[in-house]
């Protein structure tokens, strides 16, 4: 399937026949991909069907949901509030969050932004049961329901004292979309798109399941089933949209990593300074998370290589970001068992457009 257009208008690669025979091989609905070169859309790709059982094809303008890898853009997102000096990355929640500091708890109230960020907060990984329960009927406005999410979290004791360790957690990036929702006085939503994705040029940007629930305009997310993979119209709570609810093309994909990369905005203009842009990409101490991003090394690679996988257990994918050799590999699958197809289709991808030296 040949790639539409290109990024900056340049010539782009066909990753179709690369992705054929690996949706073949790994028995998944589709893949997509797409790689940076020098910071550029250099290839982009699609194959296979949006829904198994149904023939209509993937596209490269297809909608893709990106899971955890909306982490980094809620990160991104505070980063703007950083750079007009709204918000410090030491600000604890009792002052980003002055309504709520009253009820919070003491161990809580000393939490951190940079804490939330890199999942040293000490807070668990999601809301109670009771809460998560409320979530999936929510129909008040969504920064109510994060300002509930954030009251009930930070009101008791965190698990790890803050700081102290590495605890993954949704909840502290829901805790941290109603940090931002405070700062920019919006839906994290509107934010999103107004701070971030508009000066990217990102305009195919949205939350939850891509597409209609009674076609198949877009691609379906998937589990395994007795006889295949089972389709579903489907994903977490809108509530839940800081910590992994996003969905856009490929290619605007590709637009948010070159950011990452180091290239400018739309505009011509950097999104972030460059000291802000290089604190999302540093780990915390002893750890290797940075803000949204795992940060480790590989040998094609000069210098730190910034990853995350994303999947709400229907959709899975994987980017992986060298930002001083300014290249990247983005990956995604339509079926949350897809991670060993979009491991290789990443490795295939690294041999070919960045073969060792």
């Amino acid at each position: 399937m040949a790639a539409s257009g290109a990024l900056r208008g340049q010539g782009v690669a066909d990753l179709g026949p690369l992705l054929a025979p690996l949706v073949a091989e790994h028995r998944v609905p589709a893949l997509g991909a797409a790689v940076l070169v020098d910071g550029k859309l250099a290839a982009l790709g699609a194959s296979g069907v949006r829904r198994a059982g149904h023939e209509n094809p993937v596209t490269t303008d297809d909608l893709w949901h990106l899971g955890s890898c909306t982490k980094a853009m809620t990160a991104t997102l505070l980063a703007t509030f950083v750079d007009q000096d709204a918000l410090a990355w030491n600000a604890t929640v009792a002052a980003t969050l002055p309504d709520l500091a009253e009820a919070m708890h003491a161990d809580s109230k000393v939490i951190t932004v940079r804490q939330l960020l890199a999942h040293r907060a000490g807070l668990p990984g999601g809301p109670p049961a009771d809460l998560w329960a409320r979530l999936w009927t929510w129909t008040e406005p969504l920064p109510a329901a994060r300002t509930e999410t954030a009251r009930t979290m930070l009101g008791v004791p965190p698990e790890k004292a803050p700081g102290s360790r590495y605890l993954y957690s949704n909840a502290g990036y829901i805790v941290a979309g109603a940090i931002a929702e405070r700062l920019g006085k919006a839906s994290f939503e509107d934010l999103l798109r107004e701070r971030v994705w508009r000066r990217l040029g990102i305009t195919s940007g949205g939350f939850g399941a891509p597409g209609e629930k009674d076609a198949t305009t877009q691609p379906w997310g998937h589990t395994a089933g007795k006889d295949g993979p089972v389709s579903h119209f489907h994903d977490n709570p809108p509530a839940h949209g800081p910590a992994g609810t996003v969905h856009m093309t490929l290619r605007d994909w590709a637009k948010y990593a070159a950011m990452h990369l180091g290239e400018p905005a739309a505009d011509g203009k950097p999104l972030l300074a460059a000291a802000t842009l290089r604190a999302l990409h540093t780990p915390a101490a002893r750890e290797d998370y940075a803000f949204g991003w795992r940060v480790t090394s590989r040998p094609w690679a000069s210098g730190p290589i910034l990853t995350h996988s994303g999947s709400n257990t229907m959709w899975y994918c994987v980017a992986w970001l060298a930002p001083e050799a300014k290249f990247a590999v983005l990956v995604t699958c339509n079926h949350g068992d897809g991670s060993a197809a979009c491991d290789a289709v990443a490795a295939a991808c690294v041999q070919r457009f960045r073969p060792a030296k």
